[in-house]
């Protein structure tokens, strides 16, 4: 896979981005505002649940943003694997018709979800500013996290969005492992509240880049008193999440190369 596209395959690139985008909201009412509405309506039902009813995040300062940021950045980890992994499927007949490099093709359908996650990542901004949190140097480090998520979340869709052109149980499978990998990464309930009962089972927890990567943006967004994944596994074993996400995009990166030959046969 060629990091440096042509001319050619770049116009495609940005045409195929615009037309997923466009066709995501094609026909609703409220368009382009759906971006926005999605994950704040989840993120108030998750709000009222945990914070208001279970009382979970009392010990965290601005727990509401705390609670929207990893909303956000969970949705868009989820929307971006379930877009890629579809992505070769919805595309056959380009696929068919049109020779050129077919990882075009899931990355403008992931594109979707960072066009969402870089606005709602806005809408976080202002709404720590109006629980009181003061913009700062460390707002920025949000940008490298971003794109961790984003290779890992990439990764996934390539490796398992080949798999899935001749085996489309996949994509289904792929929907009840985010179900159940939701409760294993720290989005609604505080991290503090597993490492108060176990500190192996928080380390364990960490190793998952997603969960890393929701916790740094927390610690750099919101605030300094919740855990990082440095600050949970130390230096040596912090690099492993950043391990994790280098070889799945290899492996990945590698394996859809060799299958996408037969993309067209099997679409």
């Amino acid at each position: 896979m060629s990091l440096f596209l042509s001319k050619k395959n770049r116009v495609l690139l940005g045409e195929l981005v615009k037309t997923d985008f466009k066709l995501r909201y094609q026909g609703s009412v409220l368009g382009y505002l759906w971006a926005l509405i999605k994950p704040l309506m989840m993120f108030a039902i998750l709000y009222v649940v945990f914070a208001k009813i279970l009382r979970f995040g009392g010990d965290i300062p601005h727990y509401p943003v705390y609670l929207l940021a990893g909303t956000v950045f969970w949705n868009f980890f989820v929307e971006c694997t379930q877009q890629g992994i579809h992505a070769i499927e919805v595309r056959g007949d380009l696929i068919r018709k049109i020779s050129f490099p077919k990882y075009i093709v899931v990355v403008s359908a992931t594109s979707t979800a960072v066009i969402n996650v870089l606005i709602n990542i806005g809408v976080i901004m202002i709404f720590a500013m109006i629980n009181g949190v003061w913009p700062s140097l460390s707002w920025l480090l949000v940008i490298p996290l971003l794109i961790e998520l984003y290779l890992l979340a990439l990764g996934i869709s390539l490796l398992l969005g080949s798999i899935n052109v001749k085996y489309r149980d996949i994509g289904s499978i792929w929907e009840v492992v985010t179900q159940a990998l939701f409760y294993a990464v720290p989005v609604i309930y505080p991290l503090s509240m597993v490492m108060n009962s176990s500190v192996i089972a928080a380390k364990i927890i960490m190793l998952n880049p997603v969960a890393q990567v929701i916790q740094d943006v927390r610690y750099n967004l919101i605030t300094t008193e919740t855990q990082t994944g440095w600050g949970v596994l130390g230096i040596k074993l912090g690099l492993i999440p950043l391990i994790i996400v280098f070889v799945v995009f290899i492996i990945s990166v590698l394996f859809f190369r060799k299958r996408a030959k037969h993309f067209a046969e099997e679409v």
